[in-house]
């Protein structure tokens, strides 16, 4: 036994260098039934948006804390996952978790470098650090990692593990997983990415933000470059793909004035927000509901452009107000310096920020965010001209360091332009439904979120005429009914008022005319009239019916008028009623809701006229005031539609007291629109600006764009109406020269008393009511 004495330490010895593996054995059987549960992976469930989609399934919304686009693993295009593997672990398909192959080549190129240059983390071991570990860099952390990975390849399989890393991993511009980063980088989906961009995408996940192709194009450039050569040197990509790929240039959506969605619907989504965060809290940011909406996407695109060009035609007819500002040349030297300058600057779409780098004779040399200088001359300084080369005062005008708008007209001609300070409000649906199909609440959501569709209470002029016109024929006038068109006092003193001298909205009176003409022309005194004869307790529970709220449409004689408050919205509806027969439908926008897994929540089931939608006009009521209305847009204050050169569109126009207001609310028997432009602080649009003139454009803009394939539509006339002639007088007469509608019990005699008898003028010259 004496003689073996040296076994045991001989054996301790040997073992000495086994001794950190049975230790790190021993710690790994203690730790490992503490890791976490897999459930979460197994039962993946990220943080998704609210996701808003028009009626087609574009999308045009979103709100979450992350933006997210989940893809099943065999919708990811093999070269993206090519890129991902030789960008992160071109071995993973080979390992259990761990590389150990990376690990010592890693600990190598450290060594050799002198510091930590390389890493040696697995996609499986990033899987495990991200959805279940901090990211410390502590022993203890990458051990736990380890294990981690090797629980993870136990209980997954490589396409499962492959699957998480793509969608879960953070990429920048608050994407998570490629699907989202494609659209966030190229607003396309991932199957639709080149082989450059996908190289481009693979190289962000070491470092989102240092690696960001919007933010730091160089950097992303060499990264992207190392990974094609990855491709390449791994046979994944041959060598005349590399070459062509290495050419493409970095072209991210941010790169150009381009818009996030597809159309502009901020007003839309905001819209649909609120009414989700009413009924589900704060879950609407994590939990993946996604919103149909019956908006359609190019009645949106037609609605945006037409409602911006509206305001902006409107502006270029009145003064350009100078500079927004100015930019120190002096001290912002250099292209950078410019940059930084202006980067504070929104865009607004078109209206692009611009410095005036030089004046002269023949215009300006100015410089737009991103480098682009450009020259400005003749026609497109015609409206800021005056400031260009006048004597104005030094704050307003046009010179070198001025920070101004200019938009590009054709090819490389731009115009200088300016933010409008006018808004102005749209609003389109099915009269059918009341489906809304498109809705711009204002000019800029990013400068004002105030949403003028169902927010501005204004009042809407003589485009509520038609409503007090309709109660009319239910009280027994007929369009051939004669009213007078003379001055008028009315006696306010009851209600601490003084005189009211009400006028024409052109200054004159034509005496004596029929109920059409009262409307074609948009008399004012006409309109007093009828709501004087009607009675205004009777007129105000009618015009109710429509949707008005009650309180806001008073019994007084200034209703004739529309001198009482509607939003777009309300008069949207109202005008619904019209166009579609005689129903009340109620505009609504959501369509469907479902939640995280596609499953249903809710489902609008709109009434519809004709079917189960209250009526509440009798037919022959809304025929005789859409054809009275189609005179409106052929003869009367909306003549310029006409432009569009068809027969079945119908409306009325608005201007109220000092054009402080400019409304246009009109229809085709399929889609009914109401358009709106003023001021947030009301004041005059202008003298010479009406309805007719600033809102109508709007709509025919919209209605040409939307109707131009659509075969024109004929009204028929409804049972128990009558045709007959008629003279001026309003008197039936076999000889007459107008043609007229009547209801059958309403066909006045061949000879009879003129409804003129009723208003006969005072000897002063006047009416007075009391």
């Amino acid at each position: 036994m004496t003689s073996r004495w040296w076994f045991y330490p001989a054996v301790g010895i040997l073992m000495l260098p086994l001794l950190p593996l049975l230790l790190l054995l021993f710690a790994a059987i203690l730790t490992y039934p503490t890791l976490p549960s897999l459930e979460a992976l197994t039962d993946y469930r990220p943080k998704m948006p609210l996701r808003i989609y028009s009626a087609e399934g574009v999308l045009i919304g979103e709100f979450g804390e992350e933006r997210r686009e989940l893809v099943k693993i065999d919708e990811v295009p093999e070269r993206m996952k090519l890129a991902i593997l030789a960008a992160e672990d071109d071995r993973f398909y080979e390992h259990g978790g761990v590389d150990y192959v990376g690990v010592l080549r890693a600990a190598y190129s450290n060594f050799a470098s002198g510091g930590v240059k390389q890493g040696a983390s697995t996609i499986t071991m990033q899987v495990a650090r991200n959805f279940f570990l901090s990211k410390e860099k502590t022993l203890s952390r990458k051990f736990n990692e380890m294990l981690l990975a090797f629980k993870i390849e136990h209980n997954l399989s490589k396409s499962e593990i492959l699957e998480l890393y793509i969608n879960h991993i953070y990429l920048g511009q608050r994407a998570y997983g490629f699907g989202a980063a494609a659209q966030a980088y190229y607003s396309k989906p991932i199957a639709e990415l080149n082989t450059a961009e996908m190289a481009m995408l693979a190289g962000l996940p070491k470092a989102p933000g240092a690696y960001n192709p919007v933010v730091n194009p160089s950097r992303a450039k060499l990264r992207q470059e190392y990974i094609l050569r990855r491709m390449r040197d791994l046979g994944y990509i041959s060598e005349e793909e590399y070459t062509v790929a290495l050419a493409e240039p970095i072209q991210t959506k941010q790169s150009a004035y381009h818009q996030e969605f597809a159309v502009n619907a901020n007003f839309v989504s905001e819209l649909v927000r609120q009414e989700m965060y009413e009924r589900f809290q704060e879950d609407i940011y994590t939990q993946g509901y996604s919103v149909y909406t019956t908006i359609r996407a190019r009645d949106q695109a037609a609605a945006y452009a037409s409602l911006r060009k509206g305001v902006l035609d409107y502006d270029h007819r009145h003064e350009y107000r100078g500079p927004e500002g100015f930019v120190d040349l002096k001290k912002n030297n250099t292209d950078a310096l410019l940059d930084i300058a202006l980067q504070d600057v929104s865009s607004s779409d078109e209206l692009i920020p611009a410095v005036v780098l030089s004046v002269s004779r023949k215009g300006l040399s100015v410089r737009v965010k991103g480098g682009l200088t450009v020259e400005i001359q003749g026609a497109g300084l015609r409206f800021a001209q005056q400031l260009v080369n006048g004597r104005w005062v030094l704050h307003r005008r046009i010179k070198q360091g001025a920070l101004i708008r200019i938009n590009r007209t054709s090819g490389d001609s731009w115009e200088i332009t300016q933010i409008p300070e006018a808004e102005a409000a749209f609003v389109s649906a099915d009269p059918r439904t009341g489906a809304v199909y498109a809705l711009v609440g204002g000019f800029d959501f990013n400068r004002k979120q105030f949403n003028h569709v169902t927010q501005a209470w204004r009042q809407p002029g003589s485009s509520f005429k038609p409503f007090i016109y309709s109660a009319a024929l239910e009280k027994g006038f007929t369009p051939a009914s004669v009213i007078n068109d003379a001055p008028l006092v009315v006696n306010l003193s009851d209600t601490g008022g003084e005189l009211w001298e009400p006028k024409n909205y052109e200054g004159r009176f034509e005496g004596p005319m029929r109920l059409r003409q009262g409307l074609i022309k948009s008399k004012n005194l006409v309109s007093i009239r009828i709501l004087q004869s009607i009675g205004l307790d009777y007129a105000q529970d009618y015009v109710t019916k429509f949707g008005f709220d009650r309180e806001k449409v008073g019994p007084y004689l200034t209703m004739a008028l529309g001198a009482v408050s509607a939003t777009p919205w309300q008069m949207l509806g109202g005008y619904a009623v019209f166009a579609n027969g005689g129903y009340r439908v109620t505009p609504y926008l959501i369509q469907r809701i479902e939640d995280g897994q596609g499953n249903l929540i809710s489902q609008t089931v709109p009434v519809e006229a004709g079917k189960d939608a209250e009526q509440i006009l009798d037919i022959r009521n809304t025929f005789t005031m859409v054809n009275m209305m189609q005179d409106v847009v052929k003869h009367g204050t909306a003549i310029r539609a006409m432009e569009l050169g068809r027969h079945d569109l119908a409306g009325k126009t608005g201007t109220t007291s000092e054009s402080m207001d400019a409304w246009f609310c009109g229809f085709h028997p399929t889609l009914v629109a109401v358009t709106w432009l003023g001021y947030d602080n009301p004041h005059s649009l202008g003298e010479k600006e009406t309805g007719g003139g600033a809102a109508l454009p709007i709509w025919m803009d919209y209605m040409g764009e939307i109707l131009k394939d659509t075969p024109e539509i004929e009204y028929t006339v409804p049972p128990h109406m009558v045709a007959a002639r008629i003279n001026d007088e309003g008197l039936r007469d076999p000889d007459g020269a107008h043609v007229e509608y009547f209801y059958e019990e309403n066909v006045p005699a061949e000879r009879g008393v003129s409804l003129l008898e009723i208003f006969k003028p005072a000897e002063s010259g006047t009416d007075q009511l009391f």
